[in-house]
């Protein structure tokens, strides 16, 4: 025993001495492995679909078996009204059918926005805004059409760019470049009209200049991060659209408005700004389509011009976009050419829906992939489809256009009619026939080039359901090569057979590359996972050794063993880990942690009722935790309220309805008192303290920067319509908050004061660097922060003052682990209760990123990405984790001197150590999750994102406990315990 108890104490003074630093190299063992463990885990999750480097050229029709069409003559070139002269120096892939492409892209379009309001029941005032759209659409003799378009999720606008020039299915890690978007090198639309000679004008959001960055004749790009912006964008596209649709000197123009986008993002779609976006932009269509229709006649600069109006993805109510759900994935698109439309005969596959709409016309609407936007384009201009595009020439739109420059035709001539559609019907048969053989090429190249192509069974399934289309294509070719009017003689049914065979393929080919396009290097994610279970081993293993030199510093032996609050938390981690493996469950996560929470409050409630002590800490612990609850159940449902509301009210009152104008101004008051509570407590811990004269003008500062934020909010308040500079109050708040940290960390390389209770001078050390942190963290998080700061307050007091129960009620002291398992267990359930209470949830569509333009009018990468961050981790990572002292404290007590402080950091690195644990733990079995599921249809639009959230939150975690260890060390005078005698 003698022999053990020297052991430990030379131990303990080799090891702490006052000394940081090989304690600290604990975390950052830690860390490294994380980071090691992360790292190579996502280079073999989150791999991007191997972006092949070839290109189609029209040189490649050679190796075509399908019917080429004839050139073109070079005499007739220069005959002929043309104003593209590069349209036919070359007859390419296929017959071009159109002569000019305007493409308006209108960012976050609800396909609710156009489709009439008679196709729904429930009747909201966005619905059918672009009424424009109706009209021309059921105008006799029009050659318009509305399609709801299917993006692919996830549906962020650097990833609808990429799908629809591409024809390619998104992937995963393209998301995390939406605020820089790298160039496309892979085969794409934008390139092919290039290389093919077509002038292509572009205007508006400037993602466009950054995929393709030379291939612009004209372009006039605008910012567009700033989500607060609604309409330089905008305006700017219409500025610049209209002197251009006079011009003949392009091909394809493109105008891509922002401001339905921003003001989803700000307001939401149930807003008045939303409404008066979509009713300028029905002006401004409906002055496009006047200007068209006005050059449309016989050699009229746009007498062969299709003009498509479109969305590349839609939006929740809240105006979020980023994920999978049908209001995220269904948009629009319009299209109308300037002639006559097709025939009904050409149309015969149509399966669209039609209904009357409030007028009494009839609107029909039909339905299109995104996915074959790419290639049925190309087939309209006449240009080869890109290389890796899996999407097939839609048959209602190739006809709509295809029309425009089919034979003349008299209505009244059945049998001119039927020779017409037959001529139309063979020209789309061989535009399939080039379409399939070129996704039956990517699909040979792609498997044989990638590392992980698609397997041999599915390569030979679609080869076999490729070769009996091609076997019927020649057997139809042997009927044309018969004799030069035997086309006369093929049927309509046949054709359509022909089409219906290029057609399955196709969408074979479409439906396989969803179920299996993403490779996943099992070897590479086994690596890191591995690596990953060695971290938790290093976990558990240095607790124990801090286990041990904590018995150096208590008076009275530590009891052995496990206790049941130890078991409990082991169960409770376990639990919450496990559910990641349910997709259900990961939508519910708020909920299931609130249900956690309040199991292990109500275990304690149980506890302090049994031992008659602290019965009103458990309640209020229980009652809070319900609160958080119904927060949670606000903050999840993406349909509950708009943003604006939400920005505007706290979380626990977006109930209350916009139009009572009375309950929106009392709204405003709970967040003021919330403030003024928060600034009174702030000014309560030190008006009695007698220590560090510093610390206390850090904490004034936080009521002055309180102030401010009340400010702030006057400024915006409709009650009171203040004439101030609100940029200005919010940068004010960064820079005090910036300055206080600042100073604490210079503090820590000054002498220490000396004080009569090294815990007085500890407590106020957090108050300081916890209020210094808060008012950056209250005035991104809205009018909730200060309630969702009193909330955090409340809980970590009721969880540190019950902390003490069980130690309190044992005979003789428990071991540290045993100590703190479980407040610490309850302090991480609470820290993610706090995260979803605030609106926050793991999908990208869950950022605020309207709190990163707080104090901003422009988009600045480097600190707004640093404001996002503070908004999405502040209450649920950054609060909780320079907080946790609280718990030390609580069991450390002030009179045993210089013991007392070394046992303080001793317990304190292995609370950070147990925290630390159960956050990985949670990331270690959300890796497996993903690792099991990645098969899974929610994949991409649930289970990466939960990935991505967990191990960006562990790496963050681990990277302020390593700050907060730095901040918290303690000045031992002597070399270590000494006069320490264990009682027998």
């Amino acid at each position: 025993m003698a022999a053990d108890l020297a052991w430990s104490r030379k131990e303990a003074k080799w090891r702490y001495g006052g000394r940081i630093w090989p304690f600290l190299s604990i975390f950052f063992l830690i860390l490294v492995l994380h980071c090691v463990a992360i790292l190579l885990f996502t280079r073999g999750f989150l791999l991007t679909r191997t972006e092949l480097p070839h290109h189609s050229n029209c040189s490649d029709v050679s190796q075509s078996p399908c019917v080429q069409p004839p050139p073109s003559s070079p005499s007739k070139e220069d005959d002929g009204p043309r104003r593209n002269p590069n349209l036919n120096k070359q007859q390419c892939w296929t017959k071009p059918a159109i002569d000019r492409l305007v493409i308006i892209v209108l960012d976050a379009l609800r396909f609710d926005f156009v489709a009439p309001i008679s196709s729904f029941e429930d009747i909201k005032p966005w619905m059918g805004k672009l009424q424009v759209l109706h009209k021309l659409v059921s105008r006799e003799g029009s050659s318009a059409r509305i399609f709801k378009a299917i993006a692919d999720p996830p549906t962020t606008s650097l990833q609808r760019l990429k799908g629809l020039t591409t024809g390619g299915l998104p992937t995963f890690i393209d998301v995390g470049n939406s605020f820089g978007a790298p160039a496309i090198l892979e085969d794409n639309l934008i390139s092919q009209l290039v290389q093919n000679g077509k002038r292509v004008v572009m205007m508006g959001d400037d993602t466009w200049l950054q995929v393709f960055p030379h291939h612009f004749n004209v372009s006039f790009p605008y910012p567009s991060f700033n989500v607060k912006d609604l309409h330089t964008v905008d305006d700017g596209c219409t500025r610049n659209l209209f002197p251009f649709l006079y011009d003949e000197k392009w091909d394809v123009l493109i105008a891509h408005f922002l401001g339905v986008d921003h003001a989803g993002h700000i307001f939401g779609v149930n807003s008045v700004p939303m409404i008066e976006k979509l009713e300028q932009y029905n002006v401004i269509l409906e002055k496009i389509v006047e200007v068209l229709e006005g050059q449309s006649g016989p050699g009229g600069l746009h007498e062969n011009t299709l003009l498509l109006v479109m969305g590349d993805h839609g939006q929740t109510l809240n105006g979020d976009h980023g994920g999978g759900s049908a209001e995220e994935v269904e948009t629009a698109i319009f299209a109308m050419g300037f002639k006559d439309p097709p025939s009904s005969l050409m149309l015969e596959r149509d399966t669209s829906s039609c209904q009357l709409d409030v007028d009494g016309r009839m609107v029909c609407i039909n339905s299109i992939q995104q996915l074959d936007f790419a290639v049925t384009v190309s087939a309209l201009l006449g240009i080869p489809f890109p290389f890796g595009s899996i999407g097939s020439v839609n048959p209602e739109l190739y006809a709509l256009a295809a029309g425009t420059w089919n034979l003349e035709r008299s209505m009244d001539d059945v049998l001119q009619n039927h020779t017409s559609t037959k001529d139309w019907m063979q020209n789309y048969v061989n535009v399939l026939c080039m379409n399939s053989w070129q996704v039956k090429r990517y699909v040979d190249v792609y498997s044989a080039s990638s590392l992980i192509g698609f397997s041999n069974e599915d390569v030979l399934h679609l080869s076999a359901m490729y070769a009996q289309a091609m076997e019927n294509w020649s057997s139809t070719l042997m009927n044309l090569g018969s004799g030069k009017n035997e086309s006369c003689h093929v049927s309509l049914p046949d054709l359509k057979r022909q089409i219906d065979s290029y057609l399955s393929f196709l969408a074979s080919v479409a439906e396989l590359a969803r179920s299996k396009w993403t490779q996943f290097n099992l070897k590479i994610m086994s690596i890191g996972f591995g690596v990953m279970l060695i971290s938790l081993l290093v976990h558990v293993l240095c607790i124990r050794w801090l286990d041990k030199l904590c018995g150096v510093y208590v008076l009275s032996p530590a009891k052995s063993g496990i206790s049941h609050g130890l078991m409990f938390s082991c169960l409770i981690v376990a639990i919450r880990a496990c559910s990641f493996l349910s997709n259900s469950y990961i939508l519910e996560e708020g909920k299931v942690a609130c249900f956690l929470a309040g199991t292990t409050a109500m275990l304690k409630l149980r506890y302090s009722i049994t031992k008659t002590k602290m019965e009103l800490e458990a309640f209020v612990l229980i009652l809070l935790i319900t609160v958080l609850r119904f927060c949670v159940e606000l903050g999840l449902s993406k349909q509950a309220v708009s943003s604006g509301l939400a920005d505007m009210c706290p979380s626990w009152m977006l109930a209350v309805a916009e139009s009572y104008p009375f309950w929106s101004h009392i709204a405003e008051l709970p967040p003021v008192l919330a403030l003024i509570i928060l600034a009174y407590m702030l000014h309560e811990s030190i008006s009695r303290s007698s220590c560090r004269r510093f610390l206390k003008f850090v904490i004034r500062g936080t009521v002055f920067s309180y102030l401010l934020i009340a400010a702030y909010w006057a400024s915006e308040s409709k009650l009171l319509n203040l004439p101030l500079q609100r940029n200005y109050i919010a940068k004010g708040v960064y820079v005090i908050g910036f300055g206080q940290l600042s100073f604490l960390a210079l503090l820590q390389f000054l002498t220490e004061e000396k004080t009569s209770s090294w815990k007085e001078t500890v407590v106020l050390k957090i108050v300081a660097v916890l209020s210094a942190l808060s008012s950056t963290i209250i005035i991104l998080s809205g009018r909730q922060g200060p309630m969702v700061a009193l909330a955090s307050i409340a809980g970590g007091w009721c969880i540190m003052r019950l902390g003490s129960l069980e130690q309190d009620s044992e005979n003789g002291h428990l071991q540290t682990l045993s100590l703190y398992s479980f407040p610490v267990t309850q302090w991480s359930i609470l820290a993610v209760c706090l995260f979803f209470c605030t609106g926050h949830w793991c999908a990208f569509d869950g950022l605020r990123y309207a709190a990163a333009f707080i104090g901003f009018e422009e988009f600045i990468l480097f600190p707004q990405a640093i404001l996002l961050t503070i908004d999405t981790f502040g209450f649920s990572h950054i609060l909780p984790i320079f907080g946790l002292p609280f718990l030390v404290l609580q069991q450390v007590g002030s009179g045993q001197g210089e013991r007392g402080k070394g046992l303080f950091f001793l317990q304190l690195c292995q609370v950070y150590l147990m925290y630390g644990l159960v956050t990985a733990t949670t990331a270690t079995f959300t890796m497996l999750c993903v690792a099991i599921q990645r098969r899974h249809l929610m994949v991409w639009g649930l289970f990466a994102p939960k990935f991505v959230f967990d191990v960006l939150g562990l790496m963050l975690t681990d990277f302020l406990i390593v700050l907060a260890l730095l901040y918290y060390r303690v000045r031992v005078e002597d070399d270590g315990p000494r006069q320490h005698r264990f009682e027998k």
